[in-house]
C-alpha cells in the first residue's frame, strides 16, 4: 500500500491509499497508530484511478511525500543521487525517426543496464500501451509512481514546479513528448523563462514534440521576450514541433492585449522542423517568416501591427495548410487593411492552404467586397471570417457571388454585426454555415470582437 507522510511542527502524520478495480482505500492518522480507514466503490476502474489520482496530488500538494510505495523500498523518497545516462549513437536513432519505438525500446534496454531509470519508464510505458485494459490500468498506476519515485533525476530542478503543477507533461516511451509551464496564479514564485531553460537542456526533454507556455508575469507586464530568449538559447530544438506562447485565459488571467509576443523571429532557425506556430498576445514582430515545415500558424491578438500583416502576407512557408490571423481593433493598434493582405487572397506562397480564418478584423465588409475574386478561395475548404465586423452590406455581397462560396465544406460568420437579415442573405452559401451569436450593430461604433 502507498504510503504518504507529512512531518513538519507539530505534524507528524501518515496517509495510505490501495486501489484495486473500482475499488481504492485509504488509512490515515498519526504515525505509530492504526489510524482510520475508508473504503470507496466507483462506477468503473477509470472513475476511480481518476479519484485516486486527484487525492494524491491533493496530498502533495499539502507536503505529504512518498516513502513506500509499489514501486520503491521503505524509506526511499526517490532522490537517490545518479546522473541521467547518455549515448549519442542510440539517440542518433531515434532523432532520425522518432515515431520508431523499437528505437526507443533498444535505447532503454541500454538505459536500464546503465541504471538509469529512464530505462525502466521505457519498458513500463511501452507495456501499458500495448496491454489489454484491465492490466493496463495497473501498469500506469507503475508507470506513475516510478516516475514520482525518480522525479530528482527525471525532472531534476523542475520537480518542485512539477509538483506545484506548473510545469505539466506527457511522457511517451521514458521521455517527455508535450509539456506546458506557466504560473498558477498569483502567489506563484515560478520563473517561467528559466523553467523553459531547463526544460530544453534536461535529459528528459531530449526528444520533446510540443511546448505550451502560460503566464510569465501575473503582476507586471506579462511578456515572452524572455521565454523566446531561452528557447534561442537552446541553440536548436530538431524535435520541437508544436509552439504555443500565450497559453492563458482571457480575461480569467489576463487581457489578450495586455500580454506581449514582441519579437519571436529569433525562434525561426532554431526550430527547423515546427509545424504548428501558435502565438496569443499584442505587439507582434515577426519579421522575416522562412519555416519550411509549418503546416498551421495562428496568431491570435486585438490589435495586429502592420509590419506584422506584412510578415505574415510575405512570410515563405510551402507547407501550410491552416492560417489564422486575428487582426484587432484600431484603438489596440490595429493598421492595415484588404490592400494588405493582398498576396494572402491572391494564394501566394501557400499552395496547400485549406482552412483560412481573416478574424476579429474591422474591415470584414470591405473583405466581403472581394474575397469572390481571391485567388486562393477556390483551394479552401474551410474559411473564418468571425468576430469582425460584417454587417448586413457585407452579407449581401457575400450573397451576390453566392456560386463563389458553394464549394467551401465550413463558413463561419460568427460573432460579426448582421442582424436577422443578414444571417438569411447568408445561410446556404456553404455546405455548412455558422452565423449565430451576432453581435449589436451601430453604424457609428464598429469594433472586432476582441480588443482589449
Amino acid at each position: 500500500m502507498p504510503r504518504y507522510e507529512f512531518k513538519e511542527g507539530s505534524s507528524n502524520k501518515f496517509w495510505e491509499i490501495t486501489l484495486e478495480g473500482k475499488t481504492f482505500t485509504t488509512k490515515w492518522g498519526r504515525i505509530g497508530t492504526d489510524g482510520q480507514e475508508k473504503t470507496q466503490t466507483f462506477d468503473s476502474p477509470e472513475a476511480a484511478l481518476k479519484e485516486h489520482d486527484k487525492l494524491v496530488r491533493e496530498k502533495e500538494k499539502k507536503g505529504y511525500e512518498l516513502v513506500d510505495g509499489e514501486d520503491g523500498e521503505d524509506g526511499d523518497d526517490g532522490s537517490e543521487a545518479v546522473e541521467g545516462k547518455s549515448n549519442p549513437e542510440l539517440e542518433a536513432a531515434i532523432l532520425k525517426d522518432p515515431d520508431n519505438q523499437d528505437a526507443y525500446l533498444v535505447y532503454g534496454d541500454w538505459l536500464q543496464a546503465q541504471g538509469d531509470p529512464r530505462g525502466e519508464l521505457i519498458a513500463l510505458q511501452h507495456a501499458a500501451a500495448n496491454a489489454d485494459s484491465a492490466e493496463a490500468g495497473a501498469l500506469k498506476r507503475k508507470v506513475s509512481a516510478h516516475i514520482k519515485k525518480h522525479k530528482a533525476l527525471l525532472l531534476g530542478e523542475m520537480a518542485k514546479a512539477w509538483s506545484d503543477e506548473e510545469l505539466t507533461v506527457q511522457w511517451h516511451l521514458g521521455f517527455i513528448r508535450e509539456a506546458r509551464v506557466g504560473k498558477g496564479d498569483y502567489d506563484s514564485e515560478l520563473d517561467v523563462p528559466e523553467t523553459v531553460k531547463q526544460l530544453l537542456a534536461h535529459p528528459s526533454a531530449r526528444f520533446i514534440r510540443s511546448l505550451a507556455v502560460g503566464m510569465v508575469d501575473m503582476d507586471g507586464e506579462n511578456n515572452y521576450d524572455d521565454v523566446t530568449a531561452a528557447i534561442v538559447a537552446a541553440k536548436e530544438v530538431p524535435t520541437l514541433q508544436n509552439l504555443f506562447l500565450g497559453d492563458f485565459q482571457y480575461p480569467d488571467e489576463t487581457e489578450i492585449s495586455w500580454s506581449y509576443v514582441n519579437d519571436v523571429s529569433g525562434l525561426y532557425k532554431v526550430l527547423p522542423n515546427l509545424r504548428s506556430l501558435r502565438l496569443r498576445g499584442a505587439s507582434a514582430e515577426l519579421g522575416k517568416m522562412e519555416l519550411p515545415e509549418l503546416r498551421e500558424f495562428v496568431m491570435e491578438t486585438g490589435g495586429l501591427p502592420l509590419g506584422a500583416v506584412k510578415s505574415i502576407a510575405s512570410a515563405t512557408w510551402p507547407k501550410l495548410e491552416r492560417l489564422e490571423v486575428w487582426f484587432g481593433a484600431d484603438g489596440y493598434g490595429a493598421e492595415g487593411g484588404v490592400e494588405d493582405i493582398q498576396p494572402i487572397l491572391d494564394g501566394k506562397g501557400l499552395p496547400n492552404v485549406k482552412v483560412l480564418g481573416l478574424r476579429n478584423s474591422e474591415f470584414t465588409d470591405d473583405l466581403a467586397k472581394v474575397l469572390h475574386t481571391a485567388k486562393i478561395l477556390p483551394q479552401l475548404e474551410k474559411l473564418d471570417l468571425s468576430m469582425g465586423c460584417l454587417s448586413d452590406v457585407g452579407a449581401q455581397e457575400l450573397a451576390n457571388h453566392a456560386a463563389a462560396y458553394k464549394h467551401l465544406k465550413h463558413l463561419d460568420l460568427t460573432e460579426n454585426t448582421m442582424t436577422s437579415e443578414g444571417e438569411k442573405l447568408v445561410a446556404k452559401l456553404a455546405v455548412t454555415v455558422a452565423a449565430g451569436n451576432q453581435r449589436e450593430y451601430d453604424e457609428e461604433y464598429r469594433y472586432a470582437a476582441v480588443g482589449e
